[in-house]
């Protein structure tokens, strides 16, 4: 019998069958972006692309069509965040059953076009084709940043410190709503629907983290902490150690556990797009990178671990010690 892959040895299948190397391609696959060098030198372009499949990345039935159109363009946003870049065009794919309700469709396109406005962007083209029963969006946005601040997943060092933008688990816990209908329960919980709907890319925040110099790598939350952590430190040959009680929940988090039967620390650790950033500093500079985000942004940087020499990633919860490499979300598992 065929032994089945995960989703990360299948990308690792790829990266090795399409390894090579050209003058102008600064880093292929294995970042958040791929990073091309532009003309002049000073700027290099970045990259990105994603799907988002009806029936595995969003449900019709609850998920509303503005919403998730901005959600697949923030989706993408969030690469270029990590990178430290600003996007600057977007490419649309959009694959629909016919025959298909123009009215979401409209609402679709309007919430698409607003928030590529938003993280000042333009749509420049893209491709429209007939599905068999699914909606699938793909999404490609071309960025831009300062050669010399391009953040990678591959710079961390043992003794940095591993810092967190936001709360963790909010976009897990919003889909757990969502999925057992309890959206209008309770309107301390709408946070968290919002974070999984319509979630916000921290493209400011990755620009102002790589113009700081101190990050030495960095990449977004998309499939929860345990696993992107697990990339961020498997690119840079290191560990890291996580504290258990250092992880920011929001307020709202444990009661929204408890309503749906789940373990909030699942949901921070493992559940998936949050989008917001992880990246490695020295520890004498963490809290200066903290005091400028809030001061600059009104945002909030925790540290919630650190980098060591070894390999994967490490739960310290008082005396015990676990490891949660690659424990977040995973397509093919």
């Amino acid at each position: 019998m065929t032994p089945l892959l995960s989703e990360r040895e299948l990308i690792a299948r790829i990266r090795a069958e399409a390894s090579g190397q050209v003058s102008d391609l600064l880093r292929g696959i294995g970042d958040d972006c791929a990073v091309f060098r532009q003309a002049g030198g000073e700027v290099v372009s970045l990259v990105t692309t994603d799907t988002l499949v009806e029936g595995v990345h969003f449900d019709r039935r609850w998920h509303p069509p503005h919403l998730l159109g901005r959600k697949a363009v923030a989706v993408n946003m969030s690469d270029i965040a990590a990178m430290g870049g600003t996007p600057r065009f977007v490419l649309l794919s959009l694959a629909a059953p016919a025959p298909m309700d123009s009215a979401w469709l409209d609402a679709l396109l309007a919430g698409f076009l607003e928030s590529v406005r938003e993280y000042g962007a333009i749509l420049i083209g893209g491709d429209t084709v007939k599905s068999g029963h699914e909606v699938v969006l793909s999404v490609t946005v071309l960025g831009e940043a300062p050669v010399n601040q391009v953040c990678y997943r591959s710079g961390a060092k043992p003794g940095d410190a591993v810092l967190v933008s936001g709360s963790l688990g909010q976009a897990a816990a919003g889909l757990g709503l969502c999925q057992q209908g309890r959206q209008q329960e309770n309107p301390a919980w709408q946070p968290l629907i919002a974070a999984h709907c319509d979630p916000q890319a921290q493209v400011a925040l990755g620009r102002l983290l790589a113009a700081s110099g101190l990050v030495h790598a960095m990449m977004d939350l998309s499939d929860g902490l345990a696993t992107d952590l697990a990339h961020l430190c498997a690119e840079s040959k290191v560990g890291a150690e996580i504290d258990r009680a250092a992880l920011p929940l929001s307020s709202e988090l444990p009661e929204a556990a408890v309503a749906c039967g789940v373990d909030p620390l699942h949901w921070a650790l493992s559940g998936g797009e949050d989008y917001q950033l992880v990246c490695t500093c020295a520890e004498a500079d963490a809290a200066t990178l903290g005091q400028s985000a809030q001061e600059r942004l009104g945002l909030t940087l925790t540290q919630v671990g650190r980098i060591v020499a070894g390999q994967g990633v490490a739960l310290l919860d008082g005396a015990a010690c676990r490891d949660i490499s690659y424990q977040g979300y995973d397509h093919f598992r």
